[in-house]
């Protein structure tokens, strides 16, 4: 039975509830319901990066950087992760930081197209970035 204000459920459905919210285009909600299922199951990875992918979605870019930086200090080797945080930070202003996590996810996975365009975006922005005066 679920106390006022919980959502019905245990933290599986929660989950699965979430990721069905960030599918649907509905981050924010997805975050809300993520962030309660973390609260449950904190050793969680897979409920920590469906979080961190909804805060992004949601444009709360400081929070999926700090949430990604978590899944990474368990696991540096997680190139989605770097992969991740390096979005996050472009995102949130920090393109040193975003170069940085892009560039190891592109050297985890060269295959990966995306994470190559991702890290030239960044290089361009922060070329851009020291032109201006």
């Amino acid at each position: 039975m679920t106390g006022p204000g919980q959502p019905d459920g245990g933290v599986y459905e929660w989950y699965q509830r979430g990721l069905e919210l960030l599918g649907n285009g509905h981050p924010d909600a997805a975050a809300t319901l993520l962030e309660r299922a973390l609260t449950a199951e904190p050793g969680s990875r897979s409920v920590l990066e469906a979080l961190a992918r909804a805060q992004y979605g949601a444009h709360r870019y400081r929070a999926a950087m700090d949430s990604f930086t978590r899944l990474i200090s368990v696991n540096p080797t997680d190139d989605y992760a770097q992969f991740g945080l390096g979005l996050a930070a472009s995102r949130a202003g920090d393109l040193e930081t975003a170069a940085e996590h892009l560039a190891l996810a592109v050297a985890m996975r060269p295959d990966l197209g995306h994470y190559a365009r991702a890290l030239r975006g960044v290089r361009a922005r922060r070329g851009l970035a020291e032109e201006l005066p």
